[in-house]
């Protein structure tokens, strides 16, 4: 069944002498990476080891010829293989913009690049050859043609706004952002190449679809692998167990208890084991710090995912015991963010702390974590805790939208500001933090402007909080409605395109918007769609879709209640008395919804 499986550096995979190309089938999806899977990509190769392991493809092979081009076809793996491409090309893009600096090595690196990009026999055959929905691979060809890899062809309208164009220009920014102020621009580059290159990815070759099929059944029914928060609990309970014969099993109830905190996600369970260590970590160092020592952190400066394993492995070694009763005790504090921590005494906090989960806060989680602990060692009330929940709910809706502070200076950020308010107490501490986060956040005029563009685009996530926290704004506990109830894995209350996004406009719409002109239909969509003007909160989405203005706006249930956009919601007010909907109605709507965003997530001088 399986022909072959070996783990490569992507230098190999993508090899220059190769004549092997890698197909994405036309039934697979397109490309839907977006900007968290970029981001992830982009700072685990900066920020580990080198030959960082990056996952696996899984491609069939069925070429005989062994001296025509190999064509793999990719049935796992074609968004990594995709991205590696993307990136490459901008680190081409990047090398080129200096070429009258290079050296003669480095020349040579910008011809491998392309190299890896196009065939060494044939410029213009793709290394990479994406599948070809919603113009994917004319999408891609015209990245490559941008930069010069291939020759000229024409760009697809709008192509910069589908996820090829943008996975390129967010490459190019993070590669312009990263040699930013270094001495030596080149060297940094040609030092994040080497670690791209040596990233490593497992291949897997199969003969047919019907093998593909039986090993991703396999895959999916064999037991999950060791992880390392397995690792952490075999070390814990082996050194407890030499120590204390006998008290295993009494250990072993505490990390149960802890792990019953946490719940069975095992990337919440890394996260907390990084978390406890990162907010406490001046502590933690301490006992291993020596006079003679100049290194401030011994055990590290920051826990990685790379690093995790290593860290507790010596705290461990150093008092196993304590560090299990103090971890749980932590971790049923952290609980207290995944909603698993129900006790009456954290009430007021419920709420605020559920919005920080929905808006993609828990890299602050840490920062909470530290107050939560060290609560009486400030001087800290329940006010000021939720003070300051609230305040970094603000915070992430800027950041989560503006990209500003990146999410890779977000563990540091929060580690700097528990340095800073280690010695505060009580209304010092959410002062502190908020003269922090202004500091780092993006402007006003920055967070206007992603919220005039294309925001479900940018962000869902984010946009569909906005657009429930300005619906919240008019409810009473007596017109209370849960906008994030959850039934059958999906949301009650979903985002609503007024003017729907398919690809197949009605013709009531085409009548509506356009005045009966196709064209120029497609163009407003491409352009408006995804605006905050154009975008609410209803229920019963999928009984909305693609109806004309007037059925949204009017339609009733089988019991006679509003569905649509006469649903009751202040967010709707204004749709459910409109006689119809166009350009300028989504144009003033949305310069109108900026102004309450603005206003309702203002991070200075804000009542919490």
């Amino acid at each position: 069944m399986i022909k072959s499986v070996n783990n490569y550096p992507v230098s190999q995979l993508f090899d220059i002498e190769a004549g092997v190309v890698y197909a994405i089938p036309r039934y697979q999806r397109e490309y839907t990476w977006g900007k968290n899977q970029w981001e992830s990509l982009f700072d685990d190769v900066l920020e580990n080891d080198p030959s960082y392991f990056l996952g696996s493809i899984i491609c069939i092979n069925q070429t005989t010829d062994t001296l025509a081009v190999q064509r793999l076809e990719v049935v796992d793996g074609q968004q990594r293989l995709t991205t590696l491409s993307l990136l490459f090309t901008a680190l081409y893009q990047s090398l080129k913009l200096h070429e009258k600096d290079l050296d003669d090595d480095q020349r040579v690196e910008l011809i491998n690049i392309k190299r890896k990009l196009v065939l060494k026999k044939g410029d213009d055959q793709l290394r990479v050859i994406p599948q070809i929905q919603n113009n994917n691979q004319n999408d891609y060809r015209a990245v490559l043609s941008e930069v010069g890899v291939i020759s000229q062809c024409d760009t697809p309208a709008y192509a910069g706004n589908r996820k090829i164009f943008r996975a390129f220009r967010y490459f190019q920014s993070r590669i312009e952002e990263m040699v930013n102020g270094e001495n030596d621009r080149l060297a940094s580059i040609m030092a994040f190449l080497d670690k791209v290159s040596q990233a490593c990815l497992v291949k897997i070759e199969v003969a047919s679809h019907a093998d593909a099929y039986t090993l991703f059944e396999s895959l999916n029914n064999r037991g999950m692998p060791l992880t390392a928060i397995d690792l952490i609990k075999n070390k814990l309970l082996a050194r407890l167990e030499s120590a204390e014969p006998g008290k295993v099993d009494q250990y072993f109830d505490v990390w149960n208890k802890l792990l019953g905190y946490l719940g069975d996600d095992y990337s919440v369970q890394e996260r907390f084991f990084r978390h406890y260590y990162n907010a406490f970590k001046d502590t933690l160092n301490a006992p291993f710090r020596k006079d003679d020592d100049k290194k401030k952190d011994p055990l590290g400066p920051v826990a990685t995912r790379s690093n995790l394993i290593q860290i507790y492995e010596k705290l461990i070694n150093q008092d196993a015991k304590n560090h299990l009763q103090a971890i749980r005790a932590a971790g049923q504090l952290y609980a207290l963010m995944l909603g698993r921590n129900n006790h009456e005494a954290w009430e007021p906090l419920e709420k605020p702390l559920k919005d920080l989960d929905r808006i993609q806060g828990a890299p602050s989680y840490l920062l909470m974590l530290y107050l939560l602990v060290q609560k009486d060692k400030h001087e800290l009330t329940n006010d000021h805790l939720e003070s300051i929940v609230k305040l970094l709910a603000r915070f992430f809706v800027r950041r989560n939208l503006t990209d500003t502070p990146p999410t890779r200076d977000l563990n540091r950020l929060f580690m700097t500001v528990i340095e800073k308010i280690s010695k505060l107490r009580a209304d010092a501490i959410p002062q502190s933090i908020e003269q922090q986060l202004v500091a780092v956040s993006a402007s006003d005029d920055a967070f206007q402007h992603k919220l005039e563009g294309p925001i479900y685009e940018e962000n869902s996530g984010v946009t569909r909080f906005i657009l429930c926290a300005l619906a919240e704004q008019a409810m009473t506990k007596e017109t209370w409605v849960d906008l994030w109830r959850f039934e059958n894995k999906q949301f009650m209350w979903t985002i609503e395109h007024i003017f729907p996004q398919g690809d197949n406009i009605p013709q009531s719409w085409i009548n509506m918007i356009a005045g009966g002109d196709e064209k120029k239909a497609k163009e407003i969509q491409q352009t408006h769609v995804h605006k905050l003007g154009n975008l609410t909160i209803s229920g019963f989405n999928s009984a909305l879709g693609n109806k004309s203005f007037e059925d949204k706006r009017d339609r009733m249930d089988r019991q006679g209640r509003a569905v649509g956009y006469k649903n009751g919601l202040k967010l709707n007010e204004y749709l459910a008395s409109a006689a119809g909907w166009s350009v300028d109605q989504i144009d003033s709507r949305t310069e109108k919804l900026v102004q309450q965003v603005t206003k309702l997530f203002k991070l200075q001088g804000c009542d919490a």
